[in-house]
């Protein structure tokens, strides 16, 4: 179903970002998931909400203290993290959308909403997580185009064995 549904634009998949995603790139850049984010600019196309910035921004004291890294580190990290996503204002998302996400996430979290909302909005598209939680939760309501971040990492490797 997922190589069905790849929503490829010019030969690139559309992937939501969610904010654990970038939290955990942060934290170390040369993980898988940061290999996927930093590197895959021929397979996948990174699109995500404003409010992403803003929950990292919250998050900015804590990631300082478990990373380690300086204000200024963890703030050149972000740059080039951002520079790989294409963010879309909560906005330009219609009212329909967000009541639909709604019913997807409001039995499991609704701070997710605006991803959710955003991947209906852009159709075609599939939300990368870490969140487990939110992974089972919204599947279990209807909502089936969520993927971890191993399922990247093999779309990612079909996708270029099959360039």
């Amino acid at each position: 179903m997922v190589e069905e549904e790849q929503g490829q634009t010019f030969g690139q998949m559309k992937i939501i970002i969610d904010t654990n995603i970038i939290f955990s790139v942060i934290l170390n850049t040369n993980s898988r998931i940061g290999d996927i984010l930093l590197n895959s600019d021929d397979t996948f196309k990174f699109y995500s909400v404003n409010y992403l910035k803003e929950e990292i921004n919250n998050h900015k004291e804590k990631l300082n203290k478990i990373s380690k890294l300086s204000h200024q580190e963890i703030d050149a990290i972000k740059t080039k993290i951002y520079s790989k996503i294409n963010f879309i204002s909560e906005e330009l998302i219609p009212v329909n959308y967000w009541e639909q996400a709604s019913e997807f996430v409001k039995e499991v979290d609704m701070d997710d909403i605006a991803f959710v909302a955003l991947s209906i909005y852009l159709e075609k598209t599939f939300i990368w997580t870490g969140d487990k939680k939110l992974q089972y939760g919204i599947k279990k309501a209807g909502y089936d185009k969520i993927l971890n971040t191993q399922e990247i990492f093999n779309i990612r490797k079909n996708l270029e064995q099959n360039r």
